[in-house]
């Protein structure tokens, strides 16, 4: 490999992604202040926030996964230079996305009933249903973002979504500060107060697209055609079959974190408060790392459309070497800052000893999920879903979820023994899609 070959696609994966990255540490700083603030609450409460997030977010995920099965479609469009079906695919992508909202919130509301069987604490029970309602009444409005924001990002437009989400998140961080310890003659409202400050900035993200599309002519018009367009059955089809795969492989993903949480409850409220501290923090480097793979999804998708398969390959690799280096630095940051980081989200002595030994197993799980997220942005750049989603069932709920209850429950390794479970899943993961990405680019050739 000649390093001067990939600094022109390092420079392009890096422009285009930046934008990217910003919204998504923007989605994951309305969880992490969040925490934050609720751990300065209290232990129940930072735990009873683990246990609603952890349910809430199995639906939110497949809900995403569906959103990003547009992206590849308009993008290979918009490369082809085809607009009519730039167009078309707008339509029947946000019809598509909104019939899938409307169904998963039925199922997620519905869920409320199920929380009292998963093995929690009656405590971090009673505190957890207000808060995970309040999540429930948030996801139609993020759903509506999600949607309009990933087809932005099919015609190469990384930048409004970005704003949107870092002027929500900054609603939300003050409508957390005023509602949570009570402030300006609020009351105190602690959790619920978060769950507050979560429903409404996520209410204003999809008003302020709105308000960018009829400002800007330029995309505009795509939306004022899109009303002209008929409703396709044939793209709504096409659609979920792209869409669904991402949504099954998210949220197997999504599932094994999840259960490692109900797990962690298990071992008691400390050890959920300090899972829910380190997975806050390895969530953060990841939502980078993803932000860099979904702008390879979409510099993949537009070379797909120009049938440029050297300038594929490169841009892949160029994204792979960026997200596994910053990995990798973020991994040494969690080593030597082990101590100290957990102290952002709480005082309590217990939680901080338990957080810290669970950042020394994501420092090393870093570099796997850094290679497993982009060789993902890379297959669904390629429309390559349907193989990737067994691949991650295999690794993570048959390899995974496994060896996490092996590890804490047989072997006595205490709260460690389950992220042991997630390195082991996310090491497995990254290993296949690798070498699913290679066959994919022998086929090419």
């Amino acid at each position: 490999m000649k390093l001067a070959e990939y600094i022109p696609f390092y420079k392009r994966n890096l422009h285009l992604a930046f934008p990217v990255v910003l919204s998504q540490i923007g989605q994951v700083l309305v969880q992490l202040v969040d925490n934050m603030m609720v751990g300065h609450v209290g232990t129940l409460e930072l735990a009873a926030s683990a246990f609603a997030n952890n349910v809430f977010i199995i639906g939110m995920f497949f809900g995403m996964g569906i959103t990003y099965g547009i992206t590849p479609l308009v993008g290979k469009a918009f490369g082809n230079n085809k607009p009519e079906l730039v167009v078309i695919w707008l339509k029947n992508g946000v019809i598509t996305h909104m019939v899938a909202a409307l169904l998963l919130s039925v199922l997620m509301f519905g869920a409320w009933f199920l929380l009292p069987f998963l093995g929690q604490t009656q405590d971090v029970l009673e505190a957890s249903r207000p808060y995970y309602l309040l999540l429930c009444a948030s996801y139609l409005p993020f759903m509506l973002f999600f949607s309009v924001k990933q087809f932005f990002e099919g015609i190469g437009n990384t930048k409004i979504a970005m704003q949107i989400t870092l002027t929500a998140n900054l609603i939300n961080i003050l409508l957390n500060y005023v509602l949570i310890f009570g402030k300006f003659g609020f009351p105190e409202l602690g959790l619920v107060g978060a769950g507050i400050g979560t429903l409404v900035s996520r209410l204003v993200m999809p008003l302020m697209f709105v308000v960018y599309i009829i400002k800007l002519p330029r995309f505009r018009k795509y939306f004022s055609r899109a009303r002209k367009v008929s409703f396709q059955k044939v793209r709504f089809v096409a659609v979920l079959r792209i869409g669904i795969p991402i949504a099954f492989q998210i949220v197997v993903e999504g599932i094994t974190f999840s259960i490692g949480a109900v797990m962690m409850g298990w071992l008691g409220e400390t050890p959920l408060a300090a899972h829910q501290v380190a997975i806050g923090l390895a969530g953060f480097t990841y939502m980078i790392s993803l932000g860099i793979s979904q702008a390879t999804t979409i510099r993949i998708s537009h070379q797909m459309g120009d049938s440029d398969f050297i300038s594929l390959r490169k841009a892949a690799w160029a994204s792979t070497h960026l997200v596994l280096f910053f990995m990798s630095v973020m991994g040494i940051i969690f080593i030597l800052a082990k101590s100290y980081l957990p102290l952002l989200f709480t005082s309590d002595t217990d939680v901080v000893a338990i957080a810290a030994q669970l950042l020394i197993v994501a420092a090393i799980f870093q570099v796997f999920d850094g290679l497993q997220v982009s060789m993902l942005g890379a297959l669904r750049g390629m429309a390559d879903v349907k193989i990737p989603m067994f691949m991650a069932f295999i690794s993570y709920l048959l390899i995974g979820v496994p060896t996490s209850y092996v590890f804490t429950f047989l072997l006595d390794a205490g709260p460690q023994g389950i992220w042991y479970g997630y390195l082991v899943g996310l090491g497995s993961a990254g290993i296949f899609f690798y070498f699913r990405f290679k066959y994919n680019l022998r086929k090419k050739a």
